[in-house]
């Protein structure tokens, strides 16, 4: 900007005019060169393309609503299917049938192999295709779906404008509504730098580039466990660190988590419970030693690994997004506040996904993502049953959950009775040779209710969705357990606990 004092007396009244048409005409200039406004006036405009973000721009298109998603990263999917749920679930995936053949797990199947040797080059290509063809089928939707796509930093400026930041300047998107669906991020552990080498979060978890001799995972929750049953198979020794006295993170039946760590134990994890980690140092010898302090007693103590794996959850991702400008506060936890209906504080402004209250899924932010489009385009107000939310561990066995464990109810002093089936006593998985775990079924004592459904077990993440269908409808467990399941199958596991809530007693067991 050209800055010069105008009104001194030698100064002519000609030359202050021209200054002031330079000035106005180099400031235009650069306002024009950094910001450009689009004529397109959308009807709704998304920030984020993760699980939220993408479905509900898709369904947006899909009721007939001019759409836009912006993305700043370069792929589409969101944290996910880039960094996530997809590549972590190829490795789980992948590592089991490397440990099944190179424990005593085939030989037991009398299948003998020799010679076996991991390739991690291509188990990680294996990984990345999957992430390459599932982000390449969220462009397609946006293509198909007539989805307009921004690359780019969306922020707020106004209700009705969002602008879109990139290396090449700024522009400016006006909708008559905007969605924020911007995800989280990985929750840095004080005084622990991640260098996404030896010290790493998640993501860099997910891409090492060899198997670490040893391996200190500062968190036994969901993340947590996963990755560190990942590199446990494929030869580590894996420690995980927890501050709470159980693993499975928060939410998880204590029942469950018990039988959950005992079955982690056997396959050779490690875990040190009630204990908090102080600090981490790298050694010259390039190890690092982590300091760790007893929650219980105080007692200090150090472990020494070649990787260490930060995983003690995610934050919302809400800065720089113009939430303080334009007066949307944050909640104690960094979230944005929302209605039943998902609307912020700010007409037309709504939220869905990681950045709000709720569990930090992927099909609750898809969920979301559904209705409050739908409740835009309608005016309605359609909600979200939070109970009927699903939780799944992918370890193997699995664990699965949905409504409240016996704690919570407990807590709520609700009267309840429990029916439990063992694995052990299921056709299908006593000869696929996979006994471990149980399905608990809480309901209402009076009425029948189910209250919570809780599976440790082969296929649990598939099976929990029968006791989710269950609680959305109201079901009790008299009517799982009246219903036919198809033999042999584990699922016939679900409908013998269902049966013991009932009348207290299972047939098989």
């Amino acid at each position: 900007m050209i800055a010069i004092k105008i009104g001194h007396n030698n100064i002519s009244k000609t030359y202050n005019t021209l200054i002031l048409q330079l000035n106005f005409k180099f400031n235009t200039y650069l306002k024009n060169r950094t910001y450009t406004t689009l004529s397109d006036n959308f009807d709704i405009c998304v920030i984020g393309s993760g699980p939220g973000g993408y479905v509900a721009a898709v369904k947006a298109a899909q009721l007939g609503m001019k759409t836009a998603c912006i993305e700043k990263n370069e792929t589409l999917g969101g944290t996910c299917l880039n960094v996530g749920c997809i590549p972590s679930k190829a490795l789980l995936n992948n590592s089991h049938y490397y440990y099944m053949v190179t424990s005593n797990d085939l030989k037991e199947r009398g299948i003998e192999t020799s010679g076996i040797k991991l390739n991690l080059n291509k188990m990680m290509e294996q990984k990345k295709n999957a992430v390459t063809a599932l982000t390449s089928g969220i462009a397609y939707l946006f293509r198909n779906n007539k989805v307009t796509h921004f690359k780019g930093h969306g922020k707020l400026v106004s209700p009705n404008k969002v602008s879109v930041i990139t290396k090449d300047g700024t522009k400016i998107i006006e909708a008559k509504n905007i969605i924020i669906a911007s995800g989280s991020e990985v929750t840095p552990f004080p005084s622990i730098t991640i260098d996404e080498k030896s010290i790493v979060s998640s993501t860099g978890a997910l891409s090492l580039p060899s198997v670490p001799k040893s391996m200190v995972v500062i968190g036994a929750g969901v993340i947590g466990v996963e990755l560190g049953s990942v590199w446990k198979r494929l030869g580590s020794d894996v420690t995980a660190v927890e501050f709470m006295g159980h693993v499975g993170g928060q939410g998880i039946d204590m029942e469950i988590s018990k039988q959950f760590q005992k079955t982690l134990l056997k396959q050779g994890m490690k875990f040190r419970l009630n204990t908090k980690v102080l600090s981490a140092t790298k050694q010259a010898d390039g190890k690092i030693k982590v300091q760790m302090e007893s929650v219980k007693d105080g007692k200090k103590e150090e472990i020494e690994c070649e990787i260490l794996l930060v995983s003690i959850g995610r934050r919302p991702y809400t800065h720089n997004l113009g939430l303080k400008e334009m007066g949307l506060q944050l909640d104690d936890k960094g979230r944005i506040p929302v209605n039943s209906k998902w609307e912020t504080s700010i007409p037309n402004i709504y939220a869905i996904g990681d950045c709000i209250h709720g569990p930090m899924l992927a099909h609750k932010a898809e969920d979301e993502g559904i209705l409050c489009v739908q409740n835009i385009k309608n005016k309605g107000n359609a909600h979200l049953d939070y109970d009927a939310v699903p939780s799944v561990i992918y370890t193997h066995p699995e664990v699965a959950w949905v409504g409240k464990s016996e704690e919570q109810i407990k807590q709520e002093k609700i009267p309840y009775k429990i029916g439990r089936f063992p694995f052990l006593a299921n056709s299908r998985a006593k000869c696929n040779n996979e006994p471990d775990g149980l399905v608990k079924i809480i309901a209402h004592q009076e009425s029948n209710k189910i209250l919570g459904a809780h599976i440790f077990g082969p296929s649990a993440g598939e099976l929990i969705n029968e006791m989710v269908f269950a609680i959305e409808q109201g079901a009790t467990c008299e009517d799982v357990a009246k219903t036919c399941h198809a033999h042999p199958t584990c699922a016939e596991a679900v409908r013998e606990a269902n049966l013991a809530a009932f009348c207290g007693k299972a047939i098989n067991f």
